[in-house]
């Protein structure tokens, strides 16, 4: 049987909610990948720590990853920088040492302060980012430095659930500034060429979690995706996906890596099927399953149902059909 990882030659992993939650590896997924035949490229959007933190982190969990496997967005900043810079510009950092390192990597000069104003902003997540912080990149990109982020994520996941992001302390100084930053990582270009060209891929897939940053940003670049189920995106993400974020393959977990393709591919809209779904009024109602037979688990009836159900257009609420149907909304919504 030919798997899904055989039909790439590399793996663009996103991390958390991907391949941990928290302090935890998401279950079976280090042994997946120890099984995976294709080159496996960790790409993060966090900016918060160095490449080899990052693989140091991940080698604790028991993944195989060498520091050159991992790409950050800080990464895609720096070069990012360097390509709209001169060398020995000043970059305003605000975010972590890890940034400023990458800033320095770039041939660029980090500084902290937008008093003489800087030739450029870039933007990272800190957890010690305050109102200083926001106030002198707001000095700086009102002076008319250009500003970069390192990605645009307005959400974070953390033990305690989803805390505040980059995105949103790049929105307070969108708000001050009425300017836009240029953004380095998912969903945009400058990270996912990054990874491509570190991994030298050719057919690559990418993984994650995330409708708005993985799959849209595999989109972006033109390259297939994978999206589990075990982070941010929901089943209801999925159901109301626009189309720039709608992945080739959905499964629950990284298992589906090791299973025929098929087996988790998003079929196309008239291929045949057990089950259909219809709108009544601001209702989508899913119907099948009435055979006793049936095998067809919650993700499989998701899988088979997405394209119909993207072409019908937006709904409120969800409900089943029959007994059946009943059980799959169920797994659904909860």
């Amino acid at each position: 049987m030919t798997r899904l990882t055989d039909e790439h030659d590399a793996l663009l992993l996103d991390l958390d909610g991907t391949l941990y939650r928290g302090p935890d590896p998401i279950d079976g997924a280090v042994d997946v990948l120890h099984e995976c035949s294709s080159q496996l490229c960790y790409v993060t959007n966090n900016a918060s720590r160095s490449p080899a933190d990052v693989a140091r982190h991940l080698r604790d969990l028991g993944f195989v990853a060498p520091e050159e496997s991992v790409v950050t967005s800080s990464q895609a900043a720096g070069r990012l920088l360097a390509r709209l810079l001169t060398p020995g510009s000043t970059v305003l950092v605000v975010g972590t040492d890890a940034l400023e390192a990458e800033v320095s990597a770039a041939g660029l000069v980090p500084v902290r302060s937008a008093d003489p104003t800087p030739n450029a902003v870039v933007q990272g997540h800190s957890p010690e980012t305050g109102w200083s912080n926001i106030a002198e990149a707001t000095y700086a990109v009102r002076a008319g430095a250009r500003w970069v982020a390192t990605n645009a994520d307005t959400s974070l996941p953390t033990p305690r659930g989803l805390g505040p992001g980059n995105g949103a302390m790049v929105a307070a100084v969108a708000a001050a500034t009425g300017a836009r930053p240029t953004v380095a990582g998912k969903p945009e270009a400058p990270l996912m060429n990054d990874a491509l060209e570190r991994s030298g891929s050719t057919s690559p897939l990418v993984v994650g979690d995330r409708l708005d940053t993985d799959i849209a940003g595999a989109n972006e670049v033109g390259i297939p995706s994978l999206l589990v189920l075990t982070g941010v995106s929901t089943v209801s993400d999925v159901l109301a996906a626009v189309p720039h974020e709608r992945p080739t393959y959905i499964a629950s977990s990284l298992s589906a890596l090791l299973e025929s393709p098929a087996e988790s591919r998003v079929p196309g809209e008239d291929e045949p099927s057990s089950w259909s779904v219809s709108v009544d009024g601001s209702t989508l109602r899913l119907d099948g399953g009435h055979g006793s037979d049936t095998s067809d688990d919650w993700v499989s009836v998701l899988r088979q149902v997405l394209p119909r159900v993207w072409r019908l257009g937006p709904f409120e609420s969800i409900e089943g059909a029959s007994g059946a149907a009943a059980d799959i909304v169920a797994h659904w919504t909860s």
